[in-house]
Parts: C-alpha cells; structure tokens; sequence
C-alpha cells in the first residue's frame, strides 16, 4: 500500500511553485473558456457557434500532440513550459482587438467569431505542448511514494482553479465586461509565468541525435497499446467526456432555459468543479485504498446518469445540483486515471505517454464540446445533452466488459 503524506508533499518549494503556477494559469484558461462561450453566443445566438470553439482548438492540438511528447522528452522542460505560457500571452492578447475596437472598426458578430476561431486555433498548438509539460515535470519533484499524493494534489490544484476561473469569469463578465475580463487573464497567465520561473531545469534523459521522431513517438503509442490499464482508463475518458460533454451547453441552458444571466451562467459553469473539488478534498484525507478500477467504472456510469438529469431539469437549482454530482463522481474518476497513468508509465517515455493522454483529453473536451453544439443543431438542445448522458453510460457498461484488467486494478 502507498503511503499518503499530502503535507509532506506540499513542503516541497519547487513542487508548490510549479502548483501555484498553474493554478494561475489554469485559472486563466477556464475564465477564458466561460468568456468566450458566452462571447460567442451573444455574437451569433447559434449553440453550435460553441461547438465549433472546441473544433478549432482540438484540430490543431491533436495534431501537434504526438510531436510535442517526443519534444518535450528531448528537451530541457522548464524553457518549454516558459514558451508555451509567453505564446498564450501574445495570442489572447490578439483578442483585445475585437474586443476593444469592435464598434470603431464595425465588426459584423460572425466576422468577431470568425476572428476568435483562428486566434483559438493557434492556442491549440500552444496546449499540445503545455498540456503534457506539467504532469511530466512532477516524478522528477517528488519522491516516487509520494507520486498520488502529488497527483491528487495537482488535480485539486486544478479543480480549485476551475472552479474560481468559471466563478469569478462569469461575474466579471457580468461587472466589467468582456475586453477587461481578457486583460484580467492576461494579467493571470503572466503571474503564473513568474512561479514557473523559479522551477529548476529538467534535461533529457535522451541525446536528440540518436533518437528519430518516427520512432520516438511510435514508443510513446506502442507502450500505451501494451498497457491495458492505461489504455482503458483514457478510452474511457475520450468517449464518456466526449459524449457526456453537457458543460459545453451551458450558455444556452443559462439564456434560454434557466433564465439565470452571466452571474447565473458562471455558477453553472463552475458546479461541476465545484463538487469535483469538494471530492478532491475529502480523497485527500481519505484516500482510496483498494478496487479503484471498479470504482472508476462505477463513477463513469454515475456521471452519466448525472448528465441525464441535467438535461431534462428545468429548474436552476436541480440543474446546479446535477452539476455538482456529476463533478464529484468525474472528480474520483480524475484521480484514479491519472494515477494509473503516472504509476503505470516509465520515466523516460513520460512525456510521450501524457501527451498520447492529452489527444484523449482534448479529444474528448474539445470535440464533446463540438458533439454537443452539432447534436444541439439537429436534436434540440435538451435532447442533445440526454443523448450524450445515455451514450456515457453505454461507455462505462462497454468498457468494463471488455477490459478485465482495468475492471481489477488496484494501487
């Protein structure tokens, strides 16, 4: 059994820089998730308009996904990680433009959009790199038995900054306007640059000229093929995720059905992480002891039944509790599959392997959020976000059929 000291992990200084700098940046990035999915909508008033926020942003980063882990396993990480963050600065900087000149230089709402699309477009070649950068910096910090210490840590460090980018997103959306919540995320991503600058430097373990990138990345893929573990945890986040993906509707359900306005809106929006943090809380003094891929299955199917009763509510609070449910039962699923992933992976092809983790996760998010807005076109929006809830559901059940290993593992 693998001890869990949470406290002894956070007094490591170079671990909590590296925790509070994401949290900074991964605060930004939900603020500039709930901006832009209300943005968009009051542009265009088309629910697959969102959709179509997702699509542009996975394309490119699926795409680069494999190369950034052959990258980011050849090469010193904190200068990577220092890139990526100074890259998302200048590109959300170029929304300022629409956002502060938009009447001045008499933008259409679907020329604006247009425009968002292709800056979003390039922040998914920035994301494929610094997706997998952070995870692979963590067993190089800590002591191998405290990795799921550090793993849950670093979910709730993530899952306390969702919830306050969505909160607080919303409410400043609300108070100050679309063009100052971008300067504030700006601002956000640039203090988080500075906590990542005190990070010391992790070189490869490889010498670039005797590794190809063919082969390098085909290790990264082979390895997880091999792994059923891990293969079965991250198909079961790809399409439950993709499928159950009711958060990217929100803005809708705000508007149009809930009637709740942009403060009602980031409320919604933070629910689900908001249950997902309380979990993360009490997984942190409570841990998981024995049959967590049992659990995982059991959790999956739990979060798609969630989803269904979203759906179909029509009432703000209900809605908010259904959120809130499905965070807590997705914040279990979380820790367990990032443990598999870190416990079951080798140090030398970790950066590969999480970033084969990211196409899963951007697959999932990005192209459920654009499922949601193409099924919201042709069904009807509440009947959209119940199909996705019954498809999670015949995931879990599939995959718990046919991966025993999975359905047996224990840490």
């Amino acid at each position: 059994m693998i001890s869990f000291t949470p406290l002894q992990t956070l007094q490591n200084v170079e671990f909590r820089n590296l925790l509070t700098g994401r949290f900074f940046i991964v605060l930004a990035f939900r603020m500039l998730a709930t901006l832009l999915g209300w943005w968009v909508y009051q542009l265009t008033k088309d629910p697959f308009s969102i959709g179509l926020i997702g699509l542009s942003e996975v394309i490119p980063a699926v795409s680069c996904a494999l190369y950034a882990g052959h990258v980011i396993d050849m090469n010193e990480k904190k200068r990577l990680l220092l890139i990526c963050n100074y890259a998302y600065i200048f590109l959300i900087g170029l929304l300022l433009i629409p956002a502060f000149l938009d009447v001045e230089m008499h933008f259409t709402g679907h020329q604006i959009t247009y425009y968002i699309y292709g800056v979003i477009f390039f922040t998914g070649i920035a994301r494929a790199f610094i997706g997998p950068i952070v995870p692979s910096m963590i067993p190089k910090i800590v002591k191998k038995e405290n990795l799921p210490n550090a793993v849950t840590l670093n979910q709730a460090t993530f899952l306390v900054s969702s919830v306050c980018g969505h909160a607080i997103g919303g409410v400043l959306i609300g108070f100050i306007g679309v063009k100052w919540t971008l300067v504030a995320i700006l601002t956000l991503i640039f203090v988080a640059s500075l906590f990542f600058w005190q990070l010391h430097k992790q070189h490869s373990e490889y010498k670039k000229e005797t590794v190809k990138v063919v082969e390098s990345m085909r290790e990264g893929i082979s390895y997880i093929f091999k792994t059923k573990e891990i293969l079965g945890a991250l198909c079961l986040d790809m399409f439950a995720v993709l499928f159950g993906g009711a958060v990217a509707m929100i803005p809708v359900f705000a508007t149009d059905i809930l009637n709740s306005g942009a403060e009602g809106f980031g409320l919604l929006n933070a629910a689900s992480d908001i249950g997902s943090m309380c979990i993360i809380t009490i997984l942190s003094i409570v841990p998981l002891r024995k049959n967590q891929g049992k659990i995982l299955l059991a959790v999956v199917t739990g979060f798609g039944l969630c989803i269904i009763g979203f759906g179909l509510s029509k009432l703000y609070w209900l809605s908010f509790m259904f959120l809130v449910m499905s965070g807590m039962l997705d914040g279990i699923s979380v820790v367990i599959r990032g443990t598999i992933v870190q416990l079951k992976t080798p140090d030398h092809i970790r950066g590969r392997v999480l970033s084969v983790n990211s196409i899963f996760i951007m697959s999932s998010n990005e192209m459920g959020q654009f499922e949601s807005g193409l099924m919201a076109k042709f069904l009807g929006v509440v009947r959209s976000v119940v199909f996705g809830g019954c498809m999670t559901v015949l995931v879990a059940l599939v995959v718990g059929s046919t991966n025993p290993k999975l359905r047996k593992m224990q840490y």
